[in-house]
């Protein structure tokens, strides 16, 4: 099994439009909501997404929704570390064929980055 790691540049996780991801209403609580909400920006991208780089401005502060550790995986969706590979990459392939396209350069680099997570396993 592949390895959940971050692909540098890519970002797609950041587009937080509610009509992409009604389930975020329903998965955090009431403060973390408002939160989430105050960090979409007009284009329904997060605020702090910085569109040339593809990088989070806030990533060491980011918010604990945005963090993909075995804690916050399990709290949010009920999911075992044991389960968090396979999960949070489903995630990002759903994230970036949306953003990006299902034959996107995004989605081409995500699955080599992951077929080298099994090299070096």
């Amino acid at each position: 099994m592949a390895t959940w790691q971050c692909m540098q540049g890519c970002g797609a996780c950041c587009y937080l439009d509610l009509s992409d991801r009604p389930e975020v209403a329903t998965i955090l609580d009431e403060a973390e909501f408002a939160l989430y909400q105050s960090l979409i920006g007009e284009d329904g991208w997060c605020i702090h997404f910085e569109p040339i780089t593809r990088r989070c401005q806030i990533y060491a502060e980011r918010p604990r929704f945005c963090r993909v550790t075995p804690e916050v995986f399990a709290d949010l969706y009920g999911i075992t570390a044991e389960e968090l590979d396979e999960f949070a990459i489903a995630c990002c392939r759903e994230h970036i064929s949306d953003r990006y396209g299902e034959r996107s350069l995004e989605l081409l680099r995500y699955e080599y980055a992951l077929t080298q997570s099994l090299a070096d396993s």
